[in-house]
């Protein structure tokens, strides 16, 4: 089968644009060569043909000019909360089958208070929050101290830093200030959750959906009531010094159950497909909490959260990609 990849590469786009004194992750979700050619690998190693056909503009281009057989869809997309969305619309709109969440979810999905709306309107717990757009709001927010700011509409934990842990309203209102200056989007303002953090890897649509593993992210050098998921602590080269990935949990069977619960029932929420990775984290009376949810999760080997879990619940790489291609398959019947 021909199977296209759609990617976008840190490359594709000019650091120029950074400029003095914007932030220097605003390039931080989009993939490297090592990534897509990693998932080329592994789809020929089952016989397929794999297409580079990249992102944006040039996406468009080579799947009107090449027409393959599915495409494998691991673009972000730039420029707007829709952009994951675009590259499932145009599979859409053509009538090519794509793995993957649809537009609907994708979108959904990346803004953030939408997608809590949509949780919390099925059901799940989520902690209290706000869609900031302008720092004067910060003064009629009901929200309980400790809080978190984050862009609304970012991944890979764009703007997510140390100091987005807010203790008081002078804390809160320069790290809002901070994220409308840098991101050019409103801020979600939530109530922190000062318990575990875990993330779950999810595979599946629908009624078939099901729970792969929960991974507990295990903070080394901070107290688990101050600990933030940074980029920091991800970009250290001695992150094994601050934290410990646990897949599965080193948890009774029935905590990481009501975790993985509150992940699947997310999940099924928002529609998601195929695959999808959701973050929890516990309160500090140790009740879980639904954070967000990613459906097109970061797929760099031995990088990205869900090729860690995969690794240490003893599966390979090779098994990741091959177990989202075969699921969008059953599901598209091809």
């Amino acid at each position: 089968m021909k199977i296209g990849i759609a990617f976008d590469l840190k490359a594709d786009f000019d650091a120029s644009a950074l400029g003095a004194g914007a932030p220097d992750d605003l390039f931080e979700e989009y993939d490297s060569p090592a990534t897509v050619e990693a998932i080329a690998r592994v789809l020929a190693s089952r016989g397929h043909e794999p297409l580079l056909l990249g992102g944006g503009r040039r996406f468009v281009e080579q799947l009107l000019e090449t027409r393959p057989e599915l495409v494998f869809n691991i673009a972000e997309g730039r420029g707007s909360r829709s952009r994951e969305a675009h590259v499932p619309a145009v599979c859409e709109m053509l009538g090519i089958p794509c793995t993957h969440s649809d537009p609907l979810t994708m979108a959904v999905s990346l803004d953030k208070a939408m997608a809590k709306r949509v949780v919390a309107s099925a059901g799940v717990p989520t902690p209290r929050f706000a869609a900031v757009e302008r720092i004067e709001q910060l003064e009629a927010l009901e929200l309980a101290f400790p809080l978190f700011a984050k862009p609304l509409f970012e991944g890979s934990s764009m703007g997510v830093r140390r100091r987005s842990r807010c203790s008081d309203r002078s804390e809160l209102r320069e790290r809002v200030e901070t994220l409308l200056s840098d991101y050019g989007e409103a801020v979600l303002v939530e109530e922190f959750c000062g318990g575990h953090e875990f993330t779950v890897a999810i595979l599946g649509t629908g009624p078939g959906a099901r729970v792969v593993s929960a991974m507990e992210v295990v903070p080394l050098a901070t107290p688990v009531a101050d600990f933030v998921y940074s980029l920091e602590v991800k970009r250290n080269p001695n992150w094994r010094e601050e934290i410990r990935y646990d897949a599965p949990p080193r948890r009774p069977v029935r905590e990481v159950a009501q975790i993985e619960q509150v992940a699947l029932d997310a999940y099924r929420a928002l529609d998601c497909r195929d695959v999808g990775r959701v973050d929890v984290r516990c309160d500090a009376s140790g009740a879980p909490k639904f954070i967000e949810l990613n459906p097109l999760p970061g797929l760099a080997p031995g990088w990205s959260d869900i090729a860690l879990l995969w690794e240490r619940i003893g599966r390979s790489y090779d098994d990741l990609i091959l177990s989202i291609l075969d699921g969008a398959c059953a599901r598209l019947r091809i």
